[in-house]
């Protein structure tokens, strides 16, 4: 299992080389309060001072160690070879391959890369430096030292560096693989620890915590850490481990570590006898080497299909940005055709990426002519703004100067086209509505059907312009045509129509039922030859039925008979002659607003009426059939016919081939990103697999 933590270090070098945090890799992660001695912690798990040390903030930048056991032969061929002087050495990742051996030099390094991201004050960075030590004192380990917390800033810090340092503690702790060790000085309270308070916060549970408590020898006289270390002011599961530190004043005059071990295990013997053996740096190196070794084993199936799961991502990114582009005429022509062929597709339904979010396409055209523009027409009144006023007005104005014996025709006509006109507008919003869903296409396609053009933004744009051009150049013909289908209809006011006909018939046969109802109704005062000479004129009339008008005209004079006068005043019973008894001139005096309509008014405005509607549904369905099949007629199959020609016509020209098809420059930068990335992740997923299962067990 020894194998273990040196796979993990390999897999971190993999990912440091892309400089991507994708994986979450198992690790140790150092937190505590700022000068509660975790630099120090660190440095007796090396062996060596490789720290900077100090009062105040000294880490200022999250620091990766990888400690890597070296066999002492092995230590010695290795230096043989490189020409190293000594059995230690480290060595950085911003200095790629160059080689440390004196430790004062590599401490030197971190303050100096320090500066160099942090600045010379009290900065903080979010930007690692990784170093590794190569030593056959240490055992195998990964560890990350991060800035101290802190509460008050001091120099040039920001005055929210509480909340920066936690975000970056926070960063590297809520690594569900990660073990926090977090440190906390024996003579501050337990219970005010901040390390373990952070800790808490992202493992409520315990299960990857270890306490480590620092300066036992600088408790208060009278008191000791029994209580701490035993657990029973604050239980961790993990354990608490308590060690003693290099003092400023043991770091000033040299102290080696390795005597201040010594000390420390000479302090624990006399101070806490019964649980020396299980405190002092020996014993947490031992157990952070056990803790990281199991977590590891843990974390390792699920890391090894995470990366296999990544690798299939990356593969899928890398191919959907394409290959660089070779023979340049043979891809303009492809994309441009299947640009084209995506469009139609879209129009026609058969789309390889059909839309789930809203309509799209054809079926939105679909829902423009059927329900949008079906439901407009629906809605339009066909007596809307048409008072009975206007109409009575419109057939005494169409008389002129001499009484109307009948409903003139030309009243009729005049007023059904004013009806009629009234289509025209919804109509043309139909067109509108419709070009603007092909312009939506156009989006539509770029977005989701043809990736390979988000690589070439001048070749998108150049498209983009030519279809918007030559839907924009069928736009006023679509219009015109539509216009024309409304100005068909005003041209002739077709009443020998099939269905106004039928119409006419049925109001007819309405208008003599309630002639003989009003027969049955006379007074016994009304002489009975009277009322049938009447009646007989009255079918006389009904009877020219040979043009359209003759209908209707029958149907004013049956509404007529047995009616009173307009005026007022009693009249004797009228005469069977019609050209006396029915020329009532409504011009004598003009009509106002206001005045309640005399029977016959009634009657010729209802007449009216009723042909106006019979008239205008007639219309209105031909209007609603006919605007939809223009419309696909000359502007949607239009464009779907001409569409690859033009765009070929358009784009395919020698001149254009080097100016199209230049890439976006994030674009190339993404295919080398990934391109690394893949072949990084392909590289440890080759890690992960040389691991045999006995290595975990």
């Amino acid at each position: 299992m020894e194998a273990l933590i040196p796979v993990i270090n390999k897999l971190q070098d993999v990912f440091n080389t892309v400089g991507a945090d994708i994986i979450q890799l198992p690790q140790i992660v150092v937190v505590g309060t700022q000068s509660s001695g975790k630099s120090s912690v660190l440095e007796n798990l090396v062996g060596r001072d490789i720290l900077p040390r100090g009062t105040g903030i000294v880490t200022r930048r999250p620091l990766i160690l990888q400690l890597v056991h070296i066999d002492p032969a092995d230590g010695r061929k290795t230096t043989e070879e490189n020409g190293i002087d000594g059995d230690e050495w480290g060595k950085f990742l911003h200095t790629k391959n160059k080689i440390y051996t004196d430790f004062e030099e590599i401490r030197q390094e971190i303050e100096a890369e320090t500066d160099r991201i942090s600045g010379i004050n009290k900065g903080i960075s979010d930007e690692p430096i990784h170093l590794k030590i190569f030593s056959p004192h240490a055992v195998n380990l990964t560890l990350v030292d991060l800035p101290g917390i802190t509460k008050v800033p001091v120099g040039d810090q920001p005055k929210d560096i509480e909340i920066q340092i936690r975000e970056l503690i926070f960063k590297y702790i809520l690594n569900p693989n990660s073990i926090i060790l977090a440190v906390t000085a024996a003579n501050t309270d337990m219970a005010t620890s901040e390390a373990l308070k952070v800790a808490r916060e992202v493992d409520p549970d315990g299960r990857r915590t270890l306490a480590v408590v620092t300066k036992l020898d600088l408790m208060d006289a009278g008191t000791d850490a029994m209580d701490i270390l035993m657990g029973r002011v604050i239980p961790v599961k993990l354990g608490i481990i308590g060690i003693i530190n290099r003092s400023q004043l043991d770091i000033n005059q040299k102290k080696a570590v390795a005597d201040s071990i010594r000390d420390e295990y000479a302090f624990l013997q006399k101070k806490y006898p019964s649980l020396a053996n299980r405190n002092g740096t020996k014993y947490l190196a031992r157990t952070l080497n056990r803790l990281l070794m199991h977590h590891i084993r843990d974390c390792l199936p699920e890391l090894k299909t995470r990366i296999n799961v990544l690798v299939a991502q990356y593969q899928s990114l890398l191919s959907s940005y394409g290959e660089p582009v070779e023979d340049k005429s043979a891809t303009l022509l492809q994309l441009i055709t299947k640009f084209a062929a995506e469009y139609c597709n879209t129009i026609e339904g058969t789309a390889k990426y059909i839309e789930t979010a809203e309509l799209c396409g054809g079926a939105r055209i679909c829902y423009i002519f059927h329900e949008t523009f079906g439901r407009t027409l629906e809605s339009v009144d066909p007596l809307g703004g048409l008072t009975t006023i206007d109409v009575l007005t419109a057939i005494r104005n169409a008389t002129g100067p001499r009484p109307a014996l009948f409903v003139p025709e030309v009243s009729f006509e005049l007023l059904v086209k004013r009806q009629v006109k009234r289509l025209e507008e919804p109509s043309l919003r139909c067109v509108e509505l419709v070009h603007e869903e092909m312009q939506r296409i156009i989006q539509h396609c770029s977005n989701y059907s043809t990736q390979e053009l988000l690589r070439f933004p001048k070749l998108h744009d150049a498209i983009v312009e030519v279809v918007t051009s030559l839907l924009r150049k069928r736009l006023p013909i679509t219009n015109e045509m539509v216009h024309n289908l409304v100005a068909i209809e005003l041209a002739y006011i077709n009443t020998k129509h099939p269905d106004f006909a039928d119409a006419c018939s049925l109001m007819n046969n309405n208008l003599e039922e309630q002639r003989r109802s009003r027969l049955r109704d006379l007074p016994a005062a009304v002489p009975r030859d009277k009322a049938s000479a009447s009646a007989s004129q009255s079918s006389y009339v009904s009877d020219q039925t040979d043009g359209g008008t003759g209908i209707w005209r029958g149907m004013l004079r049956k509404g007529e008979e047995g009616t009173p006068g307009d005026k007022a005043v009693p009249q004797p019973p009228p005469p069977a002659s019609p050209q006396k008894g029915h020329a009532v001139n409504l011009l004598d005096v003009p009509v106002p607003v206001s005045r309640k309509l005399s029977a016959r008014e009634q009657r010729d405005c209802e007449i009216i009426e009723r042909l106006i509607k019979s008239y205008f549904l007639i219309v209105r369905k031909n209007i609603q059939d006919s605007v939809p099949k223009a419309v696909m007629h000359f502007l949607v199959n239009h464009v779907k016919d001409c569409l690859q020609s033009e765009l070929v016509g358009q784009l395919y020209k020698t001149s254009l081939l080097n100016d199209l098809l230049i890439e976006s420059e994030d674009m190339a930068q993404r295919r080398t990103e990934a391109a690394d990335m893949l072949k990084a992740l392909q590289k440890a997923s080759q890690v992960i697999a040389e691991i045999r299962e006995t290595h975990l067990w």
